[in-house]
């Protein structure tokens, strides 16, 4: 089954609403972890509906490298982003680690990603749902 480890910080906001789609798009095809950087932000992601949870920097660096794909806003992979909770650790296992990254083009701090166009959240993860996870789960071959 395709593992798919949605990451997220703070209030966990941004990883609820991208759990709810993918639950309501492929529901139990998919396995969706929610890793918070902390608790909140999981308890926030598992109330969305993801499989599992984990909350910290060595869970999520743990659980990285489990992932077939791993999703969030592009501060993942920033160190010291989200006020401070996406520590250097954590920034360097998304980096490395061997899963897809999926990223949406967000975040509070000073990062802009030239080509990318500003839309407002639900568009944004509708877009990742249907056209960048949509081959992956494809691909899986479960029903």
């Amino acid at each position: 089954m395709l593992r798919i480890a949605v990451i997220d910080g703070q209030g966990g906001g941004i990883g609820s609403v991208v759990i709810k789609k993918i639950k309501q798009v492929y529901g139990e095809q998919v396995e969706v972890w929610g890793l918070g950087t902390n608790a909140i932000a999981t308890s926030q992601m598992l109330k969305a509906g993801a499989n599992r949870g984990a909350a910290g920097q060595n869970a999520v660096c743990h659980c990285a490298r489990q992932a077939d794909i791993i999703v969030g806003s592009i501060s993942i992979l920033i160190a010291n982003a989200m006020m401070g909770e996406v520590t250097p650790a954590i920034a360097q296992a998304m980096g490395s680690c061997t899963a897809t990254k999926i990223l949406l083009p967000i975040s509070q701090d000073p990062v802009l990603v030239v080509g990318s166009v500003r839309e407002p959240l639900p568009h944004l993860v509708d877009q990742l749902v249907n056209d960048y996870l949509k081959p992956f789960v494809d691909a899986s071959g479960k029903p």
